[in-house]
């Protein structure tokens, strides 16, 4: 009975060091999110010429009010508008055509996203652009979105992830997805970014040098996370990503519970990717080099979701009423205020002013329940391309930025 007692307190020990540490990395980033940034110095000042690049799988209607708002987009210098086409209509490929869109057409066996990208770098001309900017199918540029992208590389970066912020919040769920965007945001993006460190990517409303890009994107293969693989080559060499916070690129937020376990399902399994690809090499990266960015992508990597971390939290700290081994209830109680203080600092103020949020808070348990769900599905993803389907939306007006 010692022996069984022994190994279920290492064990509970073990998860609970584990656990503290995602909750102490959450909070501290999240702390970090509130202090100020210096203004970017512009040290080189031009027009540079952008490609914008949407890549769109199967989303005939969506992408034609996509392409044609980047069309009407207002910038000093000169873009263009490129749709990688896998699976669209050949009326829709006409009209994208007649209103001025150039129109990159791809096929593959299974369809990724970093695939496509790669093969529309290859078929443009080269030296034609400076700047290849990404868009989701459903993403809207804000005003001055490619002006403040071109200046910060004007600043010297490579590599530059604007604030991509919810274009709508008609339903509880798509509020509570917006409300996660927007701590992902702080803590990921704007708290890293604070204190020297990269942002990270999130895979559309991000922008690269041209060049870069392509070299980037070589041998990117079959992964279901672009913008993760991006991330650890961006760190390996050791480059720094540019977050621009009031830079804003709407995105369509997930409407029901169905769509939201897809999209975590992809993102889990580009997780679990991730974790097993680079664990050792960035301990390896971290010794040898002192590429502390590279570790940290994968210390990231590590880290629970946190919707399982609120789930995982919540029924330990029940369990340990009842179990006579493992830590006391007050640590995991401990640990939940930890959580709950991160998540509440990260949210911006506007949130806690929308009557939705409470609505969304009695959703948690079912988004919980989801999450879980999409853990046991994570082959789906390795199989088939989980696409996350759109409508066509108009830009919230209860979205305030």
């Amino acid at each position: 009975m010692f022996v069984i007692d022994l190994f279920f307190d290492i064990v509970l020990y073990s998860l609970g060091i584990f656990l503290l540490l995602n909750c102490c990395y959450l909070l501290f980033f999240s702390l970090a999110g509130h202090k100020k940034v210096k203004p970017l110095q512009e040290l080189l000042k031009k027009d540079r010429r952008f490609c914008i690049l949407i890549p769109a799988y199967q989303e005939n209607e969506v992408i034609l009010e996509t392409s044609k708002a980047a069309l009407n987009h207002q910038y000093a210098g000169t873009f263009d508008v490129f749709v990688i086409a896998d699976g669209l209509l050949p009326e829709t490929i006409a009209t994208l055509q007649n209103t001025g869109v150039g129109v990159i057409e791809v096929a593959f066996e299974k369809s990724t996203k970093g695939k496509a990208l790669a093969a529309a770098l290859n078929a443009l001309p080269e030296n034609t652009y400076d700047i290849a900017a990404i868009l989701d199918v459903d993403n809207i540029m804000g005003a001055d979105f490619l002006q403040e992208v071109n200046k910060a590389f004007g600043a010297g970066y490579k590599v530059v992830q604007a604030h991509r912020t919810a274009k709508n919040l008609d339903s509880t769920f798509a509020f509570l997805d917006a409300c996660n965007e927007e701590i992902n945001n702080h803590i990921y993006r704007k708290g890293h970014f604070a204190v020297g460190m990269s942002s990270a990517l999130i895979g559309s409303g991000m922008a690269f040098g041209f060049t870069y890009l392509k070299e980037l994107l070589n041998n990117i293969g079959e992964t279901v996370g672009e913008d993760k693989e991006l991330d650890f080559r961006i760190a390996k060499n050791q480059d720094k990503i540019c977050y621009l916070d009031k830079v804003y690129v709407y995105d369509e937020k997930i409407e029901n519970a169905k769509v939201f376990t897809q999209q975590r399902t992809r993102w889990i399994a580009a997780q679990l990717e991730f974790m097993k690809k680079y664990a050792g090499e960035g301990v390896t990266q971290f010794l040898k080099f002192g590429n502390y960015e590279f570790f940290n992508k994968v210390a990231q990597a590590f880290l629970v979701p946190r919707m399982l971390l609120i789930g995982v939290l919540g029924l330990l700290f029940l369990a340990s009423l009842v179990l006579p081994f493992g830590p006391a209830p007050a640590f995991w109680g401990v640990l939940l205020l930890l959580l709950g203080a991160a998540l509440f600092i990260a949210l911006p103020g506007r949130f806690y002013k929308n009557p939705k949020l409470w609505k969304a808070f009695i959703q948690v348990p079912y988004a919980i329940f989801c999450m879980a769900k999409a853990l046991f599905q994570v082959n789906k993803a390795k199989k088939s391309f989980l696409s996350t389907p759109h409508k066509v939306k108009a830009v919230s007006t209860e979205v305030h930025v």
